[in-house]
């Protein structure tokens, strides 16, 4: 087996788990690397607060660094809380004689407001640790507090980034998360070079205790796996809004990101794969579902939680159709990436209503378009008259750009349960229900045929 990097992490540790070294060690597991640690306080704290620090003496902080590095090749480093200026005056020498990258993240006041570096510290680790640093990664209170002074726009981001630089490290990661915007932006800003942001969506969440821990372990992982430092910045903060979109609440206050986000994920993919393959030998059988197959055929899409592209949403490789006899067929089998089109729609909608995880394409009928209107079942329409000329007709690019704007476009996208192509020329109209999961989706789909015989009786 292939030895996996080793990442040292040297901070403070945190008995809620959610950040210093429980968060860096459960990073660099998840990331592919052997965590190593040096701990340079204790803390007694929760969700809600931090109710006390204890820190080892100076010496023995020393001596768990040497012993670590006497032992251990180490590919890269981070610290995080390191509590007081004896601790850094200790620790800077040792550091001073590494040959592996530094990645420094000055952690002065947690989350929860609690001081993690002594006033004394402050300065101890501009002057010794900085200068050792291959990155430093301030929030903008931290950077702030560092530079002494008020950062409100871009270019005083780069006045504290060009003073931070003049404190010797090679780059700093200036993040974006206490700025008010709608996307989040990281300003990576390296000796003798421009500016470069680095972009994330937002998330709405109350779980970020631990998020500048989790982000300089995920990039300190990146640089000992071999990456480059703009590299491993961009993947850490995918890793970092993954875990942050996946989170849940842990205890009565602010919870951490949820670590284990890529390994949930991967995890549902054969449990998807055999829940579409079930779905279609029951659609099969299922009456009064063929004449809502289209022409070109239906299909079913189910995404991975918080998929980001059409390879992490499953569909049958060759779709649902109906032979000559009139009989359905699942062609092919489910597959990732298997449906373009499907999948777009699906991708679009769950931006503005995160709950969709499974869309189904039928045709559209007028007596399907007929019940739709008279059970109310909430439908966005899409209107190929408003398409720019920038978007095309493959590879789903349409229905990404159209569902989104349908869904926009209605008065309550949370409440919609259908996205509907009216076609156009040489297209078939057709419509594709949304539904949480694969059960709902079924549900649906039966509701929907019952009321259409319904209307035929009437």
């Amino acid at each position: 087996m292939t030895r996996p990097p080793s990442i040292l992490t040297i901070a403070g540790s945190d008995s809620g788990g959610g950040a210093g070294i429980q968060a860096d060690l459960k990073t660099i597991a998840m990331l592919g690397g052997y965590g190593a640690s040096v701990i340079t306080a204790l803390t007694a704290q929760n969700t809600r607060a931090v109710t006390g620090i204890q820190a080892p003496s100076a010496k023995f902080v020393a001596l768990q660094l040497t012993t670590v590095l006497d032992d251990i090749r180490i590919d890269a480093a981070k610290t995080g809380m390191l509590f007081s200026g004896p601790i850094i005056k200790a620790i800077a020498p040792i550091l001073a004689e590494r040959r592996f990258p530094l990645v420094v993240d000055p952690v002065c006041v947690s989350t929860s407001g609690a001081k993690l570096l002594k006033d004394e510290g402050v300065e101890a680790l501009m002057d010794l640790i900085f200068p050792l640093a291959d990155l430093v990664t301030p929030n903008r209170p931290e950077a702030e507090l560092l530079t002494g002074m008020t950062i409100r726009s871009r270019d005083d981001v780069f006045r504290a980034a060009r003073l931070l630089l003049g404190m010797g490290p090679k780059a700093v990661l200036i993040k974006g998360g206490h700025a008010d915007s709608l996307a989040v932006t990281d300003w990576y800003v390296a000796a003798g070079a421009e500016p470069m942001p680095f972009m994330q969506q937002r998330v709405d969440t109350g779980c970020t205790h631990g998020t500048g821990c989790t982000l300089s372990a995920a990039i300190a992982t990146g640089v000992g796996q071999g990456l480059a430092m703009d590299t491993a910045i961009l993947r850490a903060q995918k890793y970092l809004n993954l875990a942050l979109r996946s989170g849940y609440p842990l205890g009565q206050g602010g919870g951490p990101p949820n670590h284990l986000a890529p390994w949930l994920k991967e995890c549902a993919r054969a449990e998807i794969l055999g829940g579409l393959e079930r779905l279609g030998r029951r659609l099969v059988l299922m009456p009064g579902l063929a004449p809502l197959v289209p022409r070109t055929g239906a299909n079913v899409a189910v995404a991975l939680p918080h998929a980001d592209d059409d390879s992490e949403v499953a569909a049958f490789s060759c779709g649902i159709v109906r032979s000559r006899r009139g009989d359905l067929v699942v062609a092919g089998c489910p597959a990732f990436g298997a449906s373009a089109r499907t999948a777009a729609t699906l991708l679009a909608c769950s931006r503005l209503r995160p709950e969709t995880g499974c869309v189904m394409t039928l045709a559209l009928p007028p007596r399907l378009r007929a019940t739709l209107e008279r059970f109310d079942v909430p439908v966005a329409w899409m209107n190929r008259e408003h398409k720019p000329g920038y978007v095309g007709e493959d590879d789903g690019r349409f229905e990404s750009w159209a569902a989104f704007e349908a869904m926009r476009a209605h008065a309550d996208p949370a409440s919609v349960q259908a996205v509907a192509d009216p076609g156009g020329f040489a297209g078939e109209p057709v419509v594709r229900l949304l539904a949480k999961d694969i059960p709902s989706l079924e549900a649906a789909l039966c509701r929907i045929i019952e009321r259409m015989g319904t209307d035929e009786d009437d």
